[in-house]
């Protein structure tokens, strides 16, 4: 694996709703964004930084939202469809596969901010176009398929007092 240097171009992508839900679930707490942006970027030269949020129409999304802005997120929002059976649906994977092939041109390496294994064939394509593919998640709930697929892993649980709020 190659060393980490100054000078490589990152993009950041980061699966809110995943995150939102492992933190919930193993540690009842939020995600510090900041923190994880910083680590993302790790002084390396940052081409973009995109969050993938859902708009469920709860009281301070739209705060959350502003807040992912002013860290330096760039916000990529959908809505939850409502089917006519009552059941919900709502996910970024597709539009975070595409976002991430289209910058494999423009950048040496990915953060991918998920736990999701849909991921893991992403991961192996674009190490095979040449970028380095970088996974944070908590090990809990980050699939094993996902994490092999990648160059390198953070493991989110190693330092909670850091990623969570």
């Amino acid at each position: 694996m190659p060393p980490l240097q100054p000078a490589q171009r990152v993009a950041v992508l980061a699966d809110s709703q995943n995150l939102y839900h492992s933190a919930q679930s193993v540690y009842s707490q939020n995600i510090d964004y900041a923190a994880l942006l910083d680590k993302g970027v790790q002084d390396r030269e940052l081409t973009r930084a995109i969050a993938y949020v859902i708009r469920a129409q709860s009281e301070d999304e739209d705060r959350f939202f502003d807040a992912l802005r002013d860290i330096g997120f760039e916000t990529k929002i959908k809505a939850i469809k409502t089917f006519g059976d009552g059941s919900k649906k709502a996910d970024w994977d597709v539009g975070m596969i595409l976002d991430a092939v289209s910058l494999a041109d423009h950048i040496d390496t990915i953060v991918l901010c998920t736990g999701d294994g849909d991921f893991s064939r992403l991961c192996r394509h674009l190490r095979h176009e040449g970028v380095r593919v970088e996974v944070m998640a908590f090990e809990e709930s980050a699939a094993t398929e996902l994490v092999d697929a990648a160059d390198s892993f953070v493991d989110l649980s190693e330092r909670t007092e850091t990623f969570l709020l």
